[in-house]
């Protein structure tokens, strides 16, 4: 009986834990995420709504275009 009542306790704890990746809202067709500042591993990309900034991987990152291909 008091495993029963353990078990039923973890679960209902386990329950009200929110995902990791609720904390921030998403930018950038969900792969950034809006933050007050970016990690050493992601770059700014342009702001959110909320005017914080849209944090991107380094690897997320589109590539630049080069100058020749405007003219």
């Amino acid at each position: 009986m008091t495993q029963l009542l353990l078990l039923l306790v973890a679960l209902l704890v386990l329950g009200h834990v929110p995902p990791g990746r609720s904390e921030f809202k998403r930018c950038w067709k969900g792969q950034g995420a809006c933050r007050t500042y970016c990690t050493r591993q992601e770059t700014y990309m342009h702001l959110c709504p909320d005017a914080s900034l849209c944090c991107l991987s380094y690897a997320l990152k589109p590539p630049r275009v080069p100058k020749s291909e405007y003219e």
